[in-house]
C-alpha cells in the first residue's frame, strides 16, 4: 500500500510538472519587427479593422471620444465578467510597454508581468497579425489621448480566476493554422486575414464548447449571445445566400438585401468595416462567399 501511494504521489507530480511546463506564458521576441519602419497611417486602418475602439473606448462613446481608450466596457460570459482594461498611452494604460510587451500581449495574450490574458481579448485571433502590422498598430496607439481612468479588476470566481490555468486553455484551443486552409485568389487571402485575425470575426459568430473554446467545424455558424438575448447569425453561404455586393454594400451602409439596417454590437463593426478600402470589404465578402458548407 506503501508503495502504491508513493507511485501515486510521483504521477501526481509528474502530471503537476508537466501541467505547468504547458501553462507557461509564452517568451517576449526581443527582435519583434526588427528592420521595420512602424506606418502611424498603416497603423490606423489596422486599428479600426481590429475594433480596439469598439472595446477600449468608454462605454457610450461617441465620435471623437472613441479614440480616447479609457475603457470600461462589460463582458458578461458564463465565466464570470470581464471589463475592458485602459490601453491608451498613459502609464494607467500601456504607455509604458514595449513593443515587444505590446506584441506578446496582443498575439499571445500574455501581459508585460507574465500573466495569462483572458480570452475575451481576441488574442486567438490577433495571433494572425503580422508583425509590421502590429508594430504599426502600436505606432498609432502612441499618437491617441492619454487617459488615466484605472482599470475594473474582472468579476471572476474560482476556478476561473487561476490565471496560469489559462496556459492550459490556449494549450487546447488556440491554434495558429487557419480555419480555411486554401485561399484560392489572393483576395481570399486577404479576406482570410481580416476575419480570421484583425476583425475576429469568429470570436462572436462561432459556437463555443463548454470549455469556452471555439468549435472550429462549426465555423460562423451562429452562436448564443453572451447577454442571453437573441443568438450571433449563421453567416456561412448556406444560411446568409448573399450576393458579395450584397455583403460589400452591407459592410459599407448597415443595410441588408431585405431593406433591414443592423442593429446591437454589430452596429460598431459597420462603423469599423466602413471606414476600411473597399477592397478590403470586397476581400471579406470573398472570404465568406468561399466557406464550404457546415454539415
Amino acid at each position: 500500500m506503501r508503495r502504491a501511494l508513493k507511485g501515486a504521489a510521483a504521477l501526481g507530480l509528474i502530471a503537476a510538472a508537466g501541467a505547468w511546463w504547458l501553462s507557461a506564458p509564452a517568451p517576449l521576441v526581443a527582435d519583434f519587427a526588427s528592420g521595420h519602419q512602424p506606418n502611424v497611417a498603416r497603423g490606423a486602418q489596422v486599428f479600426v479593422a481590429s475594433g480596439c475602439a469598439s472595446c477600449h473606448a468608454a462605454p457610450e462613446a461617441a465620435e471623437a471620444d472613441k479614440l480616447l481608450l479609457s475603457g470600461g466596457h462589460a463582458f458578461v460570459s458564463d465565466f464570470g465578467t470581464f471589463y475592458a482594461p485602459n490601453i491608451s498611452p498613459a502609464s494607467t494604460g500601456i504607455g509604458d510597454w514595449t513593443l515587444t510587451e505590446f506584441a506578446r500581449a496582443v498575439t499571445r495574450g500574455v501581459s508585460p508581468t507574465g500573466q495569462h490574458y483572458y480570452p475575451a481579448f481576441p488574442y486567438a485571433a490577433y495571433q494572425h497579425m503580422t508583425e509590421p502590422d502590429v508594430a504599426d498598430l502600436f505606432a498609432y496607439i502612441q499618437t491617441l489621448p492619454v487617459s488615466d481612468a484605472a482599470n475594473r479588476p474582472h468579476d471572476v470566481a474560482f476556478p476561473f480566476n487561476v490565471r496560469r490555468a489559462l496556459g492550459l486553455w490556449k494549450t487546447l484551443f488556440v491554434k495558429d493554422d487557419f480555419i480555411l486552409t486554401k485561399a484560392a485568389t489572393p483576395e481570399i487571402e486577404r479576406g482570410r486575414y481580416l476575419v480570421e485575425g484583425l476583425a475576429h470575426c469568429g470570436e462572436c459568430h462561432t459556437p463555443r464548447n463548454a470549455l469556452g473554446g471555439l468549435e472550429s467545424g462549426a465555423w460562423l455558424s451562429g452562436a448564443p449571445n453572451p447577454s442571453g438575448k437573441g443568438r450571433i447569425p449563421d453567416i456561412t453561404p448556406a444560411a446568409l445566400q448573399w450576393s458579395q455586393s450584397d455583403l460589400v454594400y452591407y459592410f459599407e451602409s448597415g443595410l441588408t438585401p431585405d431593406y433591414d439596417s443592423v442593429g446591437g454590437a454589430m452596429t460598431a463593426v459597420i462603423d469599423n468595416l466602413a471606414q476600411l478600402p473597399e477592397s478590403d470589404r470586397a476581400a471579406i465578402a470573398a472570404y465568406l462567399s468561399a466557406l464550404p458548407t457546415v454539415p
